[in-house]
């Protein structure tokens, strides 16, 4: 299976390129955009609200817990990336796989 373009292998586990979109009418990832994931979370960008909701549905979404999933880039842009510790890059897609 070959790695879709917004995930990146990483001695330290997998890096996910993101673009969130806050104020959604609900929580669900999107399509690709460019070479990131479309995320839409309920959250307001108020706050670090979205960063927050990004975390925690990204770690429901990947069945990991939620101290796996890092923000390390965007805190305050709408495209963003997340460290993911405890998974593969294959098994990220297949889960995250809109």
């Amino acid at each position: 299976m070959a790695i879709p373009p917004y995930l990146r292998r990483q001695p330290d586990g997998v890096f996910l390129s993101v673009k969130v979109q806050p104020r959604a009418s609900r929580n669900e990832i999107g399509g690709l955009h460019g070479n990131e994931l479309k995320v839409a979370v309920t959250a307001p960008p108020v706050d670090s609200a979205a960063n927050q909701a990004g975390v925690e549905f990204l770690a429901q979404a990947l069945g990991l817990p939620r101290r796996s999933v890092t923000l390390v880039r965007g805190q305050t842009s709408r495209h963003k990336v997340f460290r993911l510790d405890g998974i593969t890059a294959e098994a990220a897609a297949a889960k995250l796989a809109p």
